[in-house]
């Protein structure tokens, strides 16, 4: 039975890994996977999908504007297609979120969606709280805070190094620009301090 996926996480977990290899175990099995990725993250070129360990593999994109629905029917249509796979799926609008569960729902096809829960300001991206409410199935993918407790929270980190609390939702950049924490270390970093008393 087709599902919505959503697998979340902070900066830096392994996402695009994980998204890589289960598309690698479908083309494997003999299986079609259809990859996804937002356009205007092109960090590793236009239509790639990439990993920090080196893996990669192409992909389309979409804008704000794909009808994510349309696109998938027609390719469905085309030939066979047995499991959609989105990256950056914090970057989906609410409306796409709803063409995904329209794919899921009637045309029966499994949709994995891999992207950040919150921004570094600790607020949710508009494409994964529509996740968050519409997804059948949901998945953290966990990495850690440098102290080792599990890291939940994201700091953007300024031209000096330290944390930023104030800037637009969006800015794509890897390692030189995010560092995922526990949310105790991402209070600290931002100037969050404990009450008194």
């Amino acid at each position: 039975m087709a599902k919505l996926y959503f697998h979340y996480s902070t900066m830096n977990a392994g996402k695009s890994t994980v998204l890589l290899q289960a598309a690698h175990n479908y083309r494997e099995g003999g299986m079609v996977p259809f990859l996804l990725t937002a356009a205007f993250d092109n960090r590793a070129g236009a239509g790639r999908i990439a990993s920090r360990i080196g893996i990669s593999a192409d992909a389309q994109t979409f804008t704000a504007d794909t009808d994510l629905f349309d696109l998938l029917r027609r390719q469905h249509a085309a030939g066979p297609l047995d499991c959609v796979f989105i990256d950056e799926a914090q970057f989906l609008t609410k409306p796409q979120v709803w063409q995904l569960a329209r794919v899921v729902d009637d045309l029966g096809l499994p949709v994995m969606c891999y992207g950040l829960r919150v921004d570094f300001r600790g607020q949710l991206f508009p494409g994964s709280a529509a996740l968050l409410a519409l997804a059948d199935e949901m998945r953290e993918v966990r990495t850690i805070c440098h102290c080792g407790k599990k890291a939940t929270m994201v700091v953007r980190l300024g031209p000096d190094g330290a944390a930023l609390r104030d800037g637009a939702q969006v800015q794509i950049g890897g390692n030189e620009t995010y560092l995922s924490l526990c949310r105790k270390h991402w209070r600290a970093a931002v100037g969050d301090t404990p009450a008194q008393g």
